[in-house]
């Protein structure tokens, strides 16, 4: 099952408001607000390497609030 981590970087002040958004989608398994670089680390799970894909383009990144992202394919758990 494809898995990958998520950095993402919001807007100043929105930090909780995209991490409550996050918790709403099923395929989003893990997330924290964190101190660096990046405001919110996700882990997302997906039945395909497409679907996983289609989870942070079509639906993570559209969130409004969030400025960029990096997304990491987890290689072996």
């Amino acid at each position: 099952m494809p898995q990958a981590f998520v950095l993402i970087n919001t807007e100043v002040g929105a930090e909780d408001e995209v991490f409550e958004q996050l918790k709403r989608f099923s395929q989003v398994k893990e997330v924290y607000l964190v101190y660096g670089v990046y405001d919110i680390v996700a882990r997302v799970e997906a039945d395909t390497l497409d679907e996983l894909k289609d989870i942070v383009t079509w639906r993570i990144r559209k969130i409004d609030k969030i400025k960029s992202t990096l997304t990491m394919l987890i290689a072996e758990k």
